[in-house]
């Protein structure tokens, strides 16, 4: 078994409550490792460690975002442009891939990417800015590849809805993936781009065990109201898919035809999918919440894993890194194709309309410049 995160603290919670991991993993980046020594004076603030550790708030750390268009050249990626409002994600994901950019922040990957989330407060005037520049192009932007755009801040923050609305006005497509149910309050937004074939939404489903669930993603959205969420946008029209990520055997990996059974009874038109990936300090988080939850199957867990890895924990090489390689990644694609097939799930995308792309004004509610249709007519 993995050893406990805290070896010097006997008495602090191998589990908290409503978080995905106790444990403040160090980055990659740091120099100098702390240890807790008990000086032997005692006192009130040892007494209430354990308990801080079992209840940690949520601390947003607001950021004012010089650029929010963010580019990357990843062959096994289907979008070039993302948007992401927020860095850190309080849904607590054990699994999350993007923990370890943490790590930039000189903040832990564990316990600090869920419970001290950067917000760009800034995000839509600086989209503004980025879609208006002469280069742009109205292809498709990815809403949420490192953090999920509607997690719980976003109800006050609504930095999300301000991105959309620019979007909107811009008749730039564009693509979400979330697991939050919360999406359906932009409704009224989805349905207008989607009636002119501008917005695709993959809501991610990972298991429709609610024991399972909040052990595995503690904050994020309920089995059930996730599928609500796919039954809500495909009423308004919108194209919707199920990501069924991360598939985790002998985890959530039994249930695959189920999940995508259940997403397509709510609405949804096509099916994504990828195996668990376990990057940077992503490993050891994971391998420790393993080790608590599942002691039984953890061994066999993390030998699927490596044999989907070629005998590592991960494979960064972009051919295999979404999908694995070997025969249990091949068997576990022909259970999601034959499963999607089963239950008329489609296996392409309808293409993303930017002929209408108009730059947005660079303030809300104000004229657009008249360099601005010039812009438009290089389309």
């Amino acid at each position: 078994m993995t050893p406990s995160p805290f070896p010097d603290r006997p008495e602090a919670p191998a589990v908290l409550r409503g978080r995905g991991t106790p444990w403040q993993v160090p980055h990659r980046f740091e120099t100098c490792t702390r240890e807790v020594e008990d000086d032997g004076w005692g006192g009130p603030g040892d007494a209430a460690l354990p308990q801080a550790l079992a209840a940690p708030a949520t601390e947003v750390i607001e950021q004012r975002c010089g650029e929010i268009l963010a580019r990357n050249d990843s062959p096994d990626l289907p979008f070039r442009l993302s948007v992401n409002p927020y860095r850190g994600c309080e849904h607590g994901c054990i699994y999350c891939y993007a923990r370890p950019t943490h790590g930039y922040l000189d903040l832990s990957p564990g316990l600090d990417f869920e419970t001290r989330i950067v917000a760009k407060v800034n995000a839509p005037e600086r989209l503004r800015v980025a879609l208006r520049r002469p280069g742009h192009r109205p292809e498709p932007i990815n809403l949420g590849s490192a953090t999920d755009a509607y997690q719980p801040v976003e109800r006050r923050l609504r930095i999300t809805r301000g991105v959309l609305e620019v979007l909107h006005e811009a008749g730039q497509p564009l693509s979400i993936v979330t697991k939050s149910g919360g999406i359906v309050r932009d409704l009224d937004l989805l349905a207008a781009m989607a009636a002119r074939r501008q917005v695709i939404v993959f809501v991610s489903v990972t298991t429709l065990d609610p024991a399972l669930h909040r052990i595995l993603e503690p904050r994020a959205a309920a089995p059930q109201r996730r599928l609500a969420a796919i039954a809500a946008l495909a009423r308004a029209g919108v194209w919707v898919g199920v990501n069924v990520a991360p598939i985790v055997p002998f985890v959530n990996e039994p249930e695959i035809e189920a999940i995508l059974a259940a997403a397509a009874e709510a609405g949804a038109r096509s099916a994504h999918w990828t195996v668990l990936r376990l990057p940077w300090e992503v490993a050891p988080l994971f391998r420790d919440w393993l080790a608590r939850h599942f002691p039984d199957r953890a061994a066999r867990v993390m030998a699927r894993v490596q044999e989907m890895r070629g005998g590592r924990d991960y494979d960064a090489d972009f051919r295999h890194r979404m999908k694995g390689d070997g025969p249990w990644a091949q068997l576990i694609r022909q259970r999601v194709e034959k499963g999607a097939a089963r239950v008329g799930l489609q296996r392409t995308l309808p293409e993303l309309d930017g002929s209408g792309f108009r730059a947005p004004a660079l303030h809300p509610g104000g004229p657009v410049p008249e360099e601005a249709p010039l812009q438009g007519q290089l389309f």
